[in-house]
């Protein structure tokens, strides 16, 4: 069976700092490919969907150029200013770069976006667009009260398809299901839509959550995105707040029945970033 991590991260503080991470946190440090690759060749891992950290133009050639050297990282979902005018040109420009065959989708931090429904302004929906046309998916990583954004974003543009990352954030360490549950059977029903088996351990109490604290919530999105629109990621090095890459893995595993592993792990990434 073909393994596929379809979200992670690298970054390189000497380059650029990553401000959304706390002064002291055991994560405020370089994490590289050299870090990755000794993991995922423990755990089995084939290839991987690299995700963008920051809201810099230059990250994404960077992420690029990267994959270009490194055969484990299939794709690259980067970010680009949705609301510039020109964004399909500069969609168009990224694809020329070196490395540019790697971009499969854009992401932008949604959730540090103030206005709740920020996804349906018109000139993001001008760059969702230019997104759809340009044949790249879009990764959505949004809180839990911006769902419902979420929701009608997909259902108004048809030809681009979502995917949620770290299944919206619910609030594992709480144990409330709802509304989060409610709001994300309603993104489900949207067709375009697929989830990501990502983010629940840092979601969970960082040093004390078990896998019985976080089986509602996978068996939520199992149920309502089905095997066949769910996908498989570490959220490495960000999980290692709270678990190791192989105990990530192992968990989600777990969590998810054997006859689904084929899709979760691998065909759903595959098909869904044309990796």
């Amino acid at each position: 069976m073909t393994v596929v991590d379809a979200h992670h991260h690298v970054w390189d503080l000497s380059v650029r700092d990553q401000d959304w991470i706390a002064e002291g946190s055991p994560i405020r440090r370089d994490f590289t490919m050299r870090d990755l690759v000794p993991e995922t060749r423990a755990a089995g891992v084939d290839s991987t969907v690299l995700v963008q950290t920051v809201t810099v133009p230059e990250e994404t050639p960077e992420f690029l150029a990267l994959a270009d050297e490194h055969e484990l990282i299939a794709g690259v979902v980067g970010w680009t200013d949705l609301t510039r005018p020109d964004v399909a040109d500069e969609l168009a420009r990224l694809r020329e770069l070196p490395g540019g065959r790697y971009l499969k989708g854009i992401r932008h931090q949604v959730q540090g976006e103030p206005d709740p429904r920020w996804l349906l302004r018109p000139d993001v929906r001008r760059g969702l667009t230019a997104v759809a046309d340009a044949g790249l998916v879009y990764d959505l990583v949004v809180l839990p009260h911006q769902i419902p954004a979420c929701t009608e974003a997909a259902a108004s543009l048809p030809g681009l398809t979502f995917v949620l990352d770290h299944l919206g954030k619910p609030p594992i360490a709480s144990g409330a299901l709802e509304p989060w549950a409610s709001d994300l059977r309603a993104l489900a029903a949207q067709p375009n839509t697929v989830c990501k088996l990502s983010g629940m351990v840092t979601e969970a109490d960082l040093a004390s959550w078990t896998i019985d604290d976080l089986r509602p919530y996978a068996d939520v999105v199992l149920e309502v995105f089905g095997p066949d629109r769910l996908m498989f990621g570490s959220d490495w090095p960000v999980c290692t707040l709270a678990a190791a890459y192989g105990d990530v893995l192992g968990t989600a595993r777990r969590l998810t029945g054997p006859s689904d592993h084929a899709r979760i792990f691998g065909a759903t990434a595959t098909r869904v970033y044309d990796l």
